[in-house]
């Protein structure tokens, strides 16, 4: 299994069973968390399967979405190599099933080949991407502004997903997103069909709202 794992194709026969004896393979069911901010880990983390969420909580016990890891990623492995305590709290959206892998022997024994380091640095900059998402979501861009940028990069999960549920994610009340919605109707934004179902999008009236 772990050869499979796009992390590890690069490895030899030999490593991939040293790292199949630090590693664990554990299933997780929905709502179970996988760790809360401020612990600290032993582990190196990859989602194989499920949707994990991250999320932070604020000071009034407000949760605030951070973002949603799927399959096959690394998790919270900043965590890691800094080590330091997890910065934000992961629980599954769906039943899951995490490989977790003895940190301190991994760094020891595989942390020295480069094509390890390589695919390591790739996902962090795959984080920092999101985090730079997340910030531009929630400090930069205004209500209409973060839907509005949502629907342009993921129509396809816009079309498919339960309002409330994008709601949450965008951390907007479900009132508000659906006046959002009719507003993105009126001026032309989203295209409607003669039964007025969503059909598409005008792009660049949506980044008329990003832009603000």
């Amino acid at each position: 299994m772990l050869e499979r794992i796009p992390y590890f194709k690069a490895l030899s026969a030999a490593q991939i069973d040293r790292l199949e004896q630090i590693s664990i393979h554990k299933s997780y069911k929905k709502g179970e968390i996988l760790f809360f901010e401020g612990e600290r880990s032993q582990y190196l983390l990859i989602l194989l399967k499920g949707i994990l969420k991250i999320y932070k909580t604020s000071a009034k016990g407000r949760e605030i979405h951070m973002r949603e890891i799927r399959p096959i990623s690394l998790v919270a492995e900043m965590v890691n190599f800094e080590e330091t305590s997890y910065p934000a709290s992961g629980v599954f959206s769906t039943n899951g099933e995490v490989l977790k892998i003895d940190y301190e022997k991994f760094k020891n024994e595989f942390m020295s080949d480069p094509k390890i380091c390589l695919e390591l640095l790739k996902s962090m900059s795959e984080k920092i991407r999101a985090l730079n998402a997340v910030f531009d979501n929630q400090v930069v861009l205004n209500c209409d502004g973060k839907i509005a940028k949502f629907i342009s990069e993921n129509f396809d999960i816009f079309m498919s997903t339960k309002y409330t549920r994008i709601a949450k994610i965008l951390n907007v009340t479900p009132e508000t997103f659906s006046r959002t919605i009719t507003k993105f109707k009126k001026s032309g934004a989203l295209i409607l069909d003669d039964k007025q179902e969503i059909t598409g999008f005008d792009k660049d009236k949506l980044d008329e709202y990003i832009q603000g």
